[in-house]
């Protein structure tokens, strides 16, 4: 299965290449492109935290953004990741004062790429001024909570070895096959076990020639065999992620 596709340039000079705002007219993006600021995405760099008010959202236009929820002992399991065919921020759609149910990290920042930030304030008033935003928006909520509950029962019942196929695949998919750095604790944390047991499970991976693992850099090697070892939520969760880029 090759990777997705790419972005959608930009349509307009300075026009991000968030497929949420590919979307509007050229006369709809200059109406909101006042309010839009351009910020650095940075690793580890968290834009919301859990249970804090969320009084931005941001529109990725390359990177990954993973959504994670914090349990009490600290440790953190994978709900979602957002890349540049979404929003960082959806609990903005339904409140002005709206909670981060989740924290929110950059994951995976691609070198010189960004994300166009907008106060909730702002993106409340043209969602509701513009009509197709609103319909595009609500469409990507949708989605998004379609994979949310796909990826809890794969954590729940699906081996390790499967789920961090999977996982390697979506950010391979994200990532539009570029080679991207990821550390074993960061893996661990998404996946909700112990580094030890990633580092297990990824040299195993790259002893059967699946995947190269270089000081933190992870390239896809060969995409049909770990197709072959990740459990069948992978082709579920690329449908999904296929139809926010299309509509």
């Amino acid at each position: 299965m090759p990777p997705l596709p790419a972005s959608p340039k930009p349509l307009v000079n300075g026009r991000c290449r968030n497929s949420l705002l590919a979307r509007l007219s050229d006369d709809q993006f200059r109406q909101l492109q006042p309010h839009l600021k351009t910020v650095a995405l940075d690793p580890k760099q968290v834009l919301h935290k859990q249970g804090d008010p969320v009084r931005f959202v941001y529109f990725p236009s390359g990177g990954i953004v993973s959504m994670a929820t914090l349990l009490p002992d600290g440790s953190m399991l994978e709900a979602a990741t957002i890349g540049d065919e979404g929003m960082v921020g959806v609990e903005a759609f339904f409140s002005d004062d709206a909670v981060s149910a989740c924290e929110t990290i950059v994951q995976v920042p691609i070198p010189n790429d960004s994300a166009e930030r907008l106060a909730v304030g702002d993106f409340r008033r043209f969602m509701n001024a513009c009509p197709p935003f609103h319909q595009a928006i609500a469409g990507y909520i949708e989605r998004v909570y379609a994979i949310m509950g796909r990826l809890m029962a794969c954590n729940a019942h699906h081996a390790i070895d499967e789920r961090c196929a999977r996982w390697l695949l979506t950010m391979d998919d994200r990532m539009n096959g570029q080679d991207f750095h990821l550390s074993h604790e960061f893996l661990a944390a998404m996946l909700g076990v112990r580094r030890q047991t990633v580092s297990v499970v990824a040299g195993t991976l790259r002893t059967a020639g699946l995947i190269r693992y270089v000081h933190g850099r992870i390239t896809i090697i060969d995409r049909k065999g770990l197709e072959a070892a990740a459990c069948d939520c992978y082709p579920a969760i690329r449908a999904l992620y296929e139809r926010a880029k299309l509509r």
